[in-house]
């Protein structure tokens, strides 16, 4: 539970219909491999105590007062383990059938929520041996002890507060307004549902697109478990289909067909934090519903879900491709208006043979075909100095002849010199003033054929070098509208590299390849044999670990030790714990530090959930201080 991970299980035991005894043992072998495998809540399905098929079997004493019984027992067996364990039951109360879901923990039974809606169509006819639940919970007496009854119970853990949990069955989430509506709206953050859910075709993908959907529309964790083998097969045929989501997406499921437990674990600060900055979602007035009281130990949860090292970036190649399409058509659109509202006759970008000012040429190619405008009017700058090597210089000048654009070169090595002599710099002092003056050259350079062409000028710049102050005050940094502002740079490679592979122009291809093949580096310093001597990721660490960093800290808000417990199972392999935490630690001063570049960002399209606009998504004071955020990386285990 540090850091707001809850290990979650969904457990579909072995049964048999009617056999009330030996589905109770079934159910407290599951109960104790969850223990042992450390899950803190644990979801059984609907009606698992006597099966879910038993028909009219449930208008029988023998089986009801069976379930009484093996409850109590099954109860008895949670005392020493540590978790909240829902199970699903029929339940008589005052001469009236319910189907509930009871919740146990350390040898209490704390409720029992009621089905709501039952279904009484096609295969189903629960209304013929149940009846739907109360429309507000209440206390009833079970066997002596005063137990809350109803739908939407929250069960909340004292030694967590903001873990707030509810239930509900079945049918439940299937209906138009579930019973978890209000119970999110009231605080439970995790809704766990106790089902019985057969299988037929195409049902099982629109099971997990609802549960998905619902979890999001929520913004909650959903661990959802159904009915399996041992049900019977007279009509119907049970799967076993258990879905456990987070916030629209599933973070495992299980085989159909075969009886199983699956585990992961649900990021409650994560969900409460996004629950926080979404206006949309409105808490409802609190202390409608039941609040009861349980107990967990707070410990550290052995991962068992995953974390994708390149969050920005889909893992599926051809979600991957259509993404990209996407974004490429978002910037291109962005710009598309930007250049019809300034009546532009050009568009002027600087190329240097890298990644982003290849991205950015490629995209304002694709605004021009947008506007029906002649890619010659696209002007492309090349401006060699003491930094320029000759294969970005050449892959700068083919891409832009290919792409259709005029080629124009203004070096400016000269103009350079004369500034050094202008303000009495030492050309042989390579600091970094030595690097700005060429940036800041370049930029001059550009703003000036924009005025001179009618244009205006593109920035290149991406979202990564944003976040670390990777561009040069007024350098660089500025342009009249940036097309890769909220583009990280894992995600740049990943669009030049979709362009080259869906071009058709081999030769284009091949020097966007080169392209994707060369180091980034601003080439603001000399050669090495004709090679780069300044590679960025040398001095300010790999964008990989970068972009992951920024994504979990501005997407979710998490804090450094977090994202430093996380990063170590994403890049597992790839990074030792020691690499993490010092570029981590560069992210973060960095982050802070040079927040004022970011204050007075030029124009630029938003395409992902992460963006760095004043404007927009991120507004944060230039003279934040980053002490606490380094001191909590610094406690980080």
């Amino acid at each position: 539970m540090k850091h707001g991970f809850v290990k979650v299980a969904a457990a579909t035991p072995d049964i048999r219909v009617a056999d009330v005894e030996f589905n109770a043992e079934q159910i407290c072998k599951l109960i104790d491999e969850t223990a042992e495998k450390n899950a803190k809540i644990v979801v059984f399905p609907e009606l698992c105590m006597t099966g879910y098929t038993c028909g009219d079997l449930f208008s029988q004493r023998l089986l009801l007062e069976h379930s009484k019984k093996e409850l109590k027992k099954i109860a008895a067996h949670t005392a020493d383990k540590d978790g909240i364990f829902f199970i699903g039951l029929p339940l008589a109360v005052d001469g009236e059938l319910y189907n509930v879901a009871a919740a146990l923990n350390r040898g209490r039974i704390l409720g029992f929520t009621t089905k709501t809606y039952l279904p009484n169509y096609g295969e189903f006819y629960e209304a013929r041996q149940f009846c739907p639940g109360p429309g507000k919970a209440r206390e009833i007496n079970f066997d002596g002890e005063v137990v809350p009854f109803g739908p939407q119970l929250l069960y909340i853990a004292d030694e967590m507060p903001s873990l707030v949990i509810s239930a509900e069955i079945c049918e439940d989430v299937w209906a138009p307004i579930p019973p978890s509506i209000e119970a999110a709206r009231e605080g439970a953050v995790l809704i766990v549902n106790c089902s019985a859910s057969n299988e037929i075709i195409g049902k099982a993908s629109y099971r997990t697109n609802m549960i998905e959907v619902h979890s999001a529309k929520l913004i909650c964790g959903y661990v959802y478990t159904n009915s399996g083998e041992g049900e019977s097969t007279t009509d119907v045929v049970f799967g076993g289909h258990n879905i456990i989501a987070e916030n629209g997406t599933t973070l495992t499921q299980s085989k159909r067909f075969e009886n199983d437990v699956i585990y992961t674990e649900i990021d409650i600060y994560r969900l409460l934090g996004e629950r926080r900055k979404n206006t949309s979602f409105q808490l409802a007035e609190k202390n409608k519903l039941i609040r009861i009281p349980f107990h967990l130990n707070v410990e550290e949860a052995d991962f068992t879900r995953e974390f994708y090292s390149r969050p920005f970036v889909p893992g599926d190649e051809s979600e991957c491709n259509k993404r990209c399409e996407e974004i490429l058509t978002i910037q291109a659109m962005g710009l598309k208006k930007r250049l019809a509202h300034t009546h532009a006759k050009s568009a002027v970008v600087g190329i240097s043979g890298g990644l982003d000012s290849t991205l950015a040429l490629l995209v304002t190619a694709k605004a021009f075909d947008a506007l029906g405008l002649d890619r010659s009017q696209i002007t492309a700058v090349t401006m060699p100095c003491f930094g320029t090597t000759d294969r970005t210089y050449q892959n700068a000048c083919k891409m832009s002849l290919k792409l259709g654009a005029t080629l124009r070169e203004v070096p400016i090595l000269k103009s350079v010199e004369q500034h050094f002599k202008d303000i009495g710099h030492d050309p042989e002092d390579h600091s970094v003033t030595y690097e700005n003056s060429q940036a800041r050259e370049r930029t001059q350079v550009l703003m000036d054929i924009a005025n001179e062409a009618g244009g205006m000028v593109i920035g290149t710049g991406d979202m990564s070098e944003l976040a670390l102050g990777w561009a040069t005050y007024n350098g660089d940094h500025m342009s009249m509208y940036g097309v890769n502002a909220s583009v990280p740079k894992t995600l740049v490679r990943y669009l030049v590299q979709y362009y080259a592979d869906t071009c058709n122009d081999e030769e284009v291809k091949d020097v966007l390849y080169d392209v994707l093949d060369t180091p980034v580096s601003p080439e603001l310093l000399p050669p090495k044999d004709g090679e780069i001597s300044q590679k960025t990721e040398d001095l300010v660490g790999p964008y990989e670990l970068h972009d992951f960093y920024l994504y979990y800290m501005l997407r979710f808000g998490y804090e450094p030790s977090k994202i430093y417990r996380i990063a170590k199972e994403a890049f597992a392999g790839e990074y030792d714990d020691a690499t993490i935490r010092k570029w981590l630690r560069t992210f973060l001063r960095r982050f802070f530090m040079q927040q004022f570049k970011r204050s007075c960002l030029p124009d630029g399209p938003k395409i992902g959930s992460v963006a760095l606009s004043p404007r927009g998504d991120w507004r944060m004071p230039s003279d934040a201080c980053v002490d606490s955020w380094l001191r909590d990386l610094d406690e980080a285990e």
